[in-house]
C-alpha cells in the first residue's frame, strides 16, 4: 500500500479560503484602527495648539490667527506659536487658528484627503469637538 504524502486540492482550497476570510477581516479592522488613531492625532495637536495660543497671549496680550491658506497656515502656526506640526504634502491634517479681537481663539483641524473630517477646539474648552468648525 502506497501512502500519499501531499495535500489534496480540496484541502488546499479550504485553507486558502480560510486565510482569505481572515485577511479580509484584518484589513477592515486595520482601516478602522488607523482612522481612530488619526483622530487622536488631530485632537492631541489641537490641545497643543490651544496651549501654545495661551502662552502666546501671555506674551503678547493677543491670540494668534494663522490665516486659512494651506500649508501657509501650518507654517505660520509653527513659526508664531513655536510648534512643529507637519507641513509635508502628505500630512494627515490641515490646521488653522482664528482669533476674535484678541479675546478668544479657536483651533481647527481638517482631514487632508479622506473624508474631510473636522475637529475644533476653543480656548475655553477642555476637549476638541468633532464635526464642527471655527467661526
Amino acid at each position: 500500500m502506497v501512502k500519499n504524502k501531499g495535500f489534496t486540492l480540496l484541502e488546499l482550497v479550504v485553507v486558502i479560503l480560510i486565510v482569505g476570510v481572515l485577511v479580509t477581516l484584518a484589513v477592515t479592522q486595520y482601516a478602522s484602527y488607523k482612522e481612530t488613531t488619526l483622530d487622536k492625532e488631530a485632537k492631541a495637536n489641537l490641545k497643543l495648539i490651544i496651549a501654545a495660543e495661551k502662552i502666546y497671549k501671555m506674551e503678547t496680550s493677543l491670540y494668534y490667527a494663522s490665516g486659512t491658506t494651506q500649508p501657509d497656515a501650518i507654517t505660520n502656526i509653527n513659526t508664531n506659536l513655536r510648534l512643529l506640526l507637519s507641513t509635508a504634502t502628505n500630512r494627515n491634517w490641515n490646521y488653522l487658528t482664528t482669533a476674535t479681537a484678541g479675546t478668544s481663539c479657536c483651533a481647527q483641524s481638517t482631514r487632508n484627503g479622506g473624508d474631510a473630517r473636522t475637529f475644533r477646539m476653543r480656548h475655553s474648552e477642555n476637549d476638541p469637538v468633532s464635526g464642527s468648525t471655527c467661526p
